[in-house]
């Protein structure tokens, strides 16, 4: 196999458990990450830093209880994401809750992007359980993708004679 082959890091959900649970310095984040951008690059880098691996849980084209369907599909967004050097493994999940796969896992650390009080997830609870910790990432920059949506918008809008 290509060693550069990002595919040779998406692994079934199984696979990961069995290779990562409960292993010292796992670090472990979920998002949709349907528009892979600078600011997403940037918060799997950092998260990286907090540990010795990171195992990153894209989220299905079908995960229940997701709020819209995605643009780009879920095996193209798992790829770009594997492609990235701050991640050691890719897994598609069709739950949007990450906790079931969180116990599985059982990470030192669960990082979230934004500003969110992690004290009122039900992760921070369940990582808390066995001594792990959850962190939230603060955005750095207006580089987010509603940012991006809100620029593209603009473009398309000036293109199309709108205001």
């Amino acid at each position: 196999m290509n060693r550069f082959d990002p595919l040779r890091k998406v692994m079934h959900v199984d696979e990961a458990v069995a290779r990562y649970a409960a292993q010292p310095g796992l670090v472990f984040t979920d998002g949709v990450f349907d528009v892979l951008h600078r600011g997403q690059v940037a918060f799997l880098a950092e998260a990286r830093q907090l540990g010795e691996r990171l195992v990153v849980a894209v989220h299905a084209d079908t995960a229940r209880g997701a709020p819209a369907q995605p643009m780009t599909r879920e095996g193209d967004r798992a790829f770009l994401v594997a492609a990235l050097e701050s991640v050691d493994t890719v897994v598609v999940v069709h739950d949007t809750s990450p906790l079931a796969l969180i116990a599985r896992l059982r990470p030192a650390v669960y990082v979230q992007r934004g500003d969110q009080d992690m004290s009122r997830l039900a992760q921070t609870a369940l990582m808390h359980s066995w001594g792990g910790h959850a962190i939230a990432l603060p955005f750095a920059d207006e580089s987010g993708t509603d940012a991006l949506a809100r620029r593209i918008g603009g473009a398309t809008g000036a293109a199309a004679g709108e205001p």
